[in-house]
């Protein structure tokens, strides 16, 4: 712990938190904070900044540096849990574990115990009106309860949580979404102790529903009122408990990392026998645990955090930490009786049985081997690829269906009113297939560029039940008014949004707005969905589906036959369906995505100030174009982002200390390869990282042709290990041969060919590669740097933009004229070995 890399931590920190103060998650998360009992550490500020690390410090004759190795000596072998995973045996992993964490010193810490509950009786029974940065009406409602980690055998939250979060017919969440006040609504238990925890249901609003906020507490007091009269099921506990069994026994394989920190998490709470179980199975029904909590979810132990713009000017309190706008007011138990009695009178009710639960769990047998996706079927309406589960053998599919139609983007108006009715679907579906999530059925339905995707994925049993329903929504979809209105709302206010989104994520979209041709920009979308009125939606829909192709891909526990039938299901409801909208679509129809090549030994500047004028943060993406997808160009850009990651953050973050985000990564956009670098940073303008970050590449030039032989090797083998990787499971493998699909290229052997190749990838063809491609002047560099300016660098803006530009750059001041004046690439699909329509 030099003192010299105190201070670049304690920047990096500042870095950090500068980067959150206009996050609202981060502001009303420390607002809930700062009104508890002081002299807790729950009230305490929780990240860190320069004003705490080091300004504060100071003045108290802190040395920041010797309170840390003091800190140091909590870090004591008895309180700390230790999990490898590995493939070796468990003698080596034994040998190995006592090499590396034998010389950990125990000196026999005691672990620290919060001091009882953050809140006494002044912070419960409060309204706390808070002014928000974003768009958007959100209400939070909060209780101090007994952390049921001491009783997870009953699980007690998880029941009431399954009820209260409740979606379905009856719920709380049906009945305000019906009555327009309400877009979604969660509830659950949150805690970060064992000492404490706090139960909550949270809700974004509409505007309706913030003039009906008390109906809205009402009606949920009511429901807990409906619980207690009602007494607890033990057929709703048993099905949760079916449902958490199901779940466990066939839990799909994660990621190590991911498995290491759940696992070591579980050793800190649980007894060694529940290590690998920890929570996930409540098994013993007892209705006094669960209604002890929810007696504790009462008027007497509410808070209310209420988030709003229509608040400005109505505040009289400042959080310190955030300068969170805000007031704080009772609200007693006799107010919230009255918002009870006065709250809708419509019927509130328990669940039913959930009828997707699945019972049959066999694996099918597979009669072929079938190594990668193969076309099963094919007519002018759709087409089906297939492929069997050869891996995992769980009883689970994916079924992914891609609604190709090509009147859905031709136009702002048209990308926003696709927008919407996927919207509106997802919508209609929610009160029928919650069930279906609930029980290890998901689906998702979302806009492409060319229409939308369908996926349904889960459990093979009860598929078909929620796939049909689906269906059927489509092909007799409507446009109901009210939820028109309801959705349309929250989508203008998601787009204003997007000018309080991270400069960095500004910069990424400008970047993909330059490149990607067919591509509107925000500004436009957020015209045309101003415009838009249910009537001219309800003529687009037919419009657009009158040209559409479906392209279906079907993997898992399900056999050839039957995934013969779905695609014959999936056509009849969709193209044969009395009064159906849909209609084939011509060959010739079939639009592709193309992006914009870049010139040779040219740097494109896009320079524009952040659309947040508070936000002090400014950020540079640095894009090189690199090649289309192939494979050899393909291992050796991989190769070079492998060896180049590491040290441009340790170069650009840990040693100039230019931001906290900071990355060298790859980027695919529909295949064409390039190399990106993002800075974010308060402390230096986007000219100036630019200008780092070509000094980095410069830098990092000479280290390339000095590359050891040794090294070299190194890692190309950790790149081919990496490549070699297994799927771990059904989702990961569907994802990556759908990829191929979609994209056209078909490349389902990608990971042996370019392993093979890398086999044979000679040093000496690797730098050729990047002297030609990547380095500062290279004769094939190809770049777009995007800068952003954010409110602390508005005189380097004005500068910059004064600026006569240099030799071998551009300065894009019309991006659509730019697009215009330059070629494309071709598509991948098409050509061939690829897909094509005929």
């Amino acid at each position: 712990m030099s003192q010299d890399a105190v201070l670049r931590e304690i920047k990096a920190v500042d870095s950090e938190h500068k980067k959150n103060l206009l996050s609202d998650y981060w502001r009303i998360q420390q607002l809930e904070k700062h009104l508890a009992s002081k002299d807790h550490p729950y009230h305490k500020f929780s990240t860190g900044s320069w004003e705490t690390l080091e300004t504060k410090p100071k003045e108290r004759g802190l040395d920041i540096r010797l309170e840390l190795l003091k800190f140091y000596e909590n870090y004591s072998a008895n309180l700390m849990h230790l999990v490898v995973y590995g493939k070796e045996s468990l003698d080596c992993i034994q040998s190995l574990v006592e090499r590396l964490f034998s010389d950990i010193n125990n000196t026999d810490q005691r672990s620290f115990k919060c001091p009882s509950h953050p809140l006494s009786e002044e912070h419960l029974q409060l309204l706390v009106k808070a002014l928000p940065i974003e768009e958007g009406d959100y209400l939070r409602m909060i209780w101090p309860v007994t952390p049921s980690i001491h009783f997870h055998k009953e699980g007690p939250c998880r029941y009431l949580s399954h009820l209260i979060g409740h979606e379905g017919e009856g719920s709380i969440f049906h009945i305000i979404k019906e009555l327009g006040w309400a877009m979604n609504l969660m509830a659950g238990e949150g805690t970060d102790s064992t000492q404490y925890s706090f139960f909550s249901v949270s809700m974004r609003l509409t505007d309706a529903g913030h003039e009906h906020m008390e109906d809205i507490v009402g009606l949920i007091f009511k429901y807990l009122l409906l619980l207690k009269e009602d007494g607890v099921h033990k057929w709703i506990f048993n099905e949760l408990v079916a449902v958490n069994e199901t779940e466990f026994h066939y839990q799909d394989k994660v990621h190590p990392i991911s498995y290491v920190m759940d696992t070591v998490s579980s050793m800190r709470l649980f007894p060694p026998e529940e290590w690998l179980v920890g929570a996930s199975l409540p098994s013993k029904y007892a209705p006094k645990r669960i209604n002890m909590i929810l007696d504790q979810l009462s008027p007497e132990g509410v808070r209310i955090f209420w988030e709003s713009k229509k608040f400005e000017g109505s505040t009289n309190s400042v959080e310190p930490w955030y300068s969170t706008s805000y007031s704080a007011e009772n609200v007693t138990p006799s107010m919230i009786q009255q918002w009870i009695q006065k709250a809708p009178i419509e019927k509130l009710h328990l669940p039913k049985p959930n009828i997707f639960i699945p019972k049959d769990f066999s694996l099918k047998e597979v009669h072929e081997k079938i190594t990668f996706p193969m076309v099963l079927r094919k007519t002018p309406l759709s087409r089906l690829w297939y492929k069997p589960d050869m891996l995992f053998s769980t009883p689970k599919v994916n079924i992914i269906i891609d609604f190709h139609c090509p009147l859905s983007s031709h136009s702002p108006e048209a990308v926003i009113s696709t927008g919407l009715f996927v919207d509106l679907l997802v919508d209609y579906l929610n009160a029928y297939a919650y069930d279906a999530q609930i029980a290890g059925l998901f689906y998702s339905i979302y806009p492409t560029f060319a229409g939308f995707q369908v996926f349904v994925g889960g459990y093979n049993d009860k598929m078909r039940v929620l796939l049909n329903s689906i269906l059927k929504q489509i092909a007799s979809f409507e446009v109901k008014p009210n939820r028109f209105s309801a959705l349309k709302e929250t989508s203008v206010k998601d787009y204003q949004n997007f000018n309080f989104s991270q400069p960095y994520s500004q910069a990424s979209y400008y970047v993909s707005l330059i490149l990607e041709d067919k591509k509107w920009p925000v500004v436009e979308k957020c015209e045309a969905l101003s415009k838009i009125k249910s009537d001219s939606l309800v003529k687009f829909v037919p419009h657009m589906l009158s040209k559409t192709f479906l392209e279906c891909y079907v993997q898992g526990n399900i056999e050839p036959s039957e995934a013969k039938s779905i695609a014959q299901e999936i056509e009849d409801t969709i193209f044969n369906t009395p009064n159906s909208l849909f209609k084939a679509m011509s060959p010739s129809l079939y639009l592709t995505k193309r992006v914009l090549m870049l010139e040779n030994e040219l740097k494109c500047y896009y320079q524009i100030e952040g659309l947040n004028p508070k936000n002090e943060n400014s950020s540079v993406v640095q894009y090189i174009q690199v090649h289309q997808d192939d494979a050899i160009s393909n291992i050796k850009l991989q190769l070079f982002s492998l060896i180049a990651s590491q040290p441009a953050f340790n170069q650009l973050r840990t040693v100039e200390q230019l931001g906290y985000i900071t990355s060298l990564s790859l980027r695919s956009d529909y295949g064409i390869w390039a190399l990106q670098v993002v800075i974010q940073s308060t402390v230096k303008d986007p000219s100036y990282l630019d200008a780092r970050i070509d000094e980095f590449f410069k830098m990092f030039e000479s280290k390339i042709h000095e590359l050891s032989d040794k090294d070299f090797k190194r890692n190309v083998k950790s790149l081919i290990d990496s490549k070699l990787e297994k799927f771990k499971n059904l989702w990961e493998e569907s994802h990556f041969y759908w990829g191929e699909i979609d994209a056209g290229t078909l490349k389902f052997d990608r990971v042996e060919s370019e392993v093979a190749l890398l086999r044979e990838l000679k040093k000496e063809e690797f730098i050729e590669f990047f002297d030609r491609y990547i380095k500062v002047d290279a004769p094939q560099r190809r770049t777009i740097s995007v800068q952003v300016f954010g409110c602390n660098h508005s005189a380097e803006f004005k500068k910059a933009i004064a600026e006569a530009d240099p030799p071998k750059t551009y300065r894009i001041t019309d991006i659509f004229g730019f697009k215009r004046s330059r070629p494309l690439y071709s598509s991948l699909k098409g050509g061939l070995g690829r897909i094509t329509m005929d």
